[in-house]
């Protein structure tokens, strides 16, 4: 069996669990229980669980490591872990045909970020405002309106997602009511364009990314500013909590990427080694590791706890434009305006394998929820979707006139929305 499968919380004192709940990606048990009369929410992570994996055996490892699981619930945990087996077992060879194409904006669109249950997706425009649309139907459901120039960034509180965060070119980020479009809070802080936002887990904080070289963190009940993160010498152009919510990490110009403690808004490390302008930086599900991805045609892996460099991956004949972690952490993926993808094992430092297709750079890659699958949007007019172990692209979803910027699957990985400088979104199942 493999070594740390799970990832439990800490203290137990006077705790009495109430429910067990199913998360399928990645796969894990969440623990619903009751603390000094307080509901509280916890996770056990079963990042290495496979269809093969020895349910008895995980369930007594499970009881060692989590008082809350007593062995009168043993019967009810293996159920669950089986019944993730199975899920795990249904790797699907979907393929995806154009269910509508949306003329979303009449100006050109900046981003596409649908919530967790993929029943609605937002766009944001150069016409200054945001649309949230519905998925089943195609059709428009509000207008959110209020920007005194571009909205570029938005993204929903996943994974709640009654919450929708716009941050504009006029300087200031809002913050919506998803169901009913009112504008909660307007934050005004920053001296220039905000490009990057983020809501943390928890949905209790927004962070913002300006070209004003800060960051800042916003308090999404009072409206009012926590903290700003101050240190980077350029544009902040890409930021992401970990998983806990303790850690934000922000990527910059200035060929840095730092880590900050969200408690404090103290800077815990810079990470330096890139020589060129960072394109993405993100942690992987258990918080242990950093990627970073750079305009100066590598990759690097970082030590989560200490900011030391693990690895670089190279390769690329141009800038890495976009990468990411599937689940697991155990695989990075890697996209570049040279055209191709690549997708490198985390523990060996390989290139496992190159996807090659794409007759133009590549600007998004992400891995579909199961992680078997690699979905690519390019500048020449289409995405793919590829094998993530072989490489092999499996389907080119065509259609679009004009280069895509932005492409993302749904949770459960049988719908993806492509958006276009054609000024179209397509919803494909």
């Amino acid at each position: 069996m493999a070594t740390n499968p799970i990832r439990v919380g800490s203290g137990s004192e006077k705790m009495k669990l109430k429910s067990l709940l199913l998360r399928y990606y990645p796969p894990g048990i969440m623990l619903e229980y009751e603390k000094s009369g307080e509901l509280k929410t916890k996770s056990i992570d079963l990042l290495d669980l496979h269809p093969s994996t020895d349910v008895n055996a995980l369930v007594e490892e499970i009881q060692r490591a989590e008082p809350l699981i007593t062995a009168s619930r043993s019967d009810q945990v293996k159920l669950l872990i089986r019944r993730l087996q199975e899920k795990l077992g249904q790797h699907s060879n979907h393929k995806f045909s154009l269910f509508k194409v949306l003329r979303a904006h009449i100006l050109p669109l900046t981003n596409v970020a649908l919530n967790k249950s993929g029943s609605c997706f937002i766009t944001g425009s150069y016409d200054r405002t945001c649309k949230v649309w519905n998925t089943a139907s195609g059709e428009e459901l509000l207008t959110l309106d209020g920007h005194r120039n571009v909205v570029y960034a938005i993204a929903f509180n996943n994974p709640y997602g009654d919450k929708i965060a716009t941050g504009s070119f006029d300087k200031t980020c809002k913050l919506w009511n998803a169901e009913t479009g009112a504008c909660y809070h307007t934050f005004r802080g920053h001296t220039a364009e905000i490009v990057c936002l983020s809501f943390n887990p928890q949905s209790t904080l927004v962070a913002t990314g300006s070209m004003d070289t800060t960051s800042k963190l916003w308090d999404i009940q009072n409206g009012e500013e926590v903290f700003t993160l101050t240190g980077h010498s350029a544009e902040i152009i890409s930021l992401s909590f970990n998983t806990l919510g303790d850690r934000i990490i922000t990527g910059s110009f200035d060929h840095t990427a730092v880590v900050w403690d969200t408690e404090t808004g103290r800077k815990v490390y810079t990470v330096i080694g890139h020589c060129a302008e960072i394109s993405t930086a993100m942690f992987n599900w258990d918080c242990s590791m950093v990627l970073t991805g750079s305009m100066d045609k590598t990759c690097m892996l970082w030590d989560a706890t200490n900011g030391k460099c693990i690895a670089t991956f190279t390769g690329h004949d141009d800038e890495i434009l976009d990468c990411c972690f599937d689940y697991t952490g155990k695989l990075i993926a890697t996209a570049s305006a040279d055209g191709t993808a690549r997708v490198f094992s985390a523990a060996t430092r390989k290139c496992i394998t190159k996807l090659e297709g794409h007759e133009g750079e590549i600007s998004k890659i992400s891995f579909n929820p199961q992680g078997n699958r690699l979905l690519t949007g390019s500048s020449d007019k289409t995405a793919r979707i590829w094998d993530a172990q072989t490489g092999q692209c499996l389907q080119a979803l065509e259609g679009h006139t004009d280069e895509i910027f932005s492409c993302t699957f749904n949770y459960k990985g049988n719908i993806i929305i492509t958006g276009s400088k054609d000024n179209t979104c397509r919803i494909w199942h």
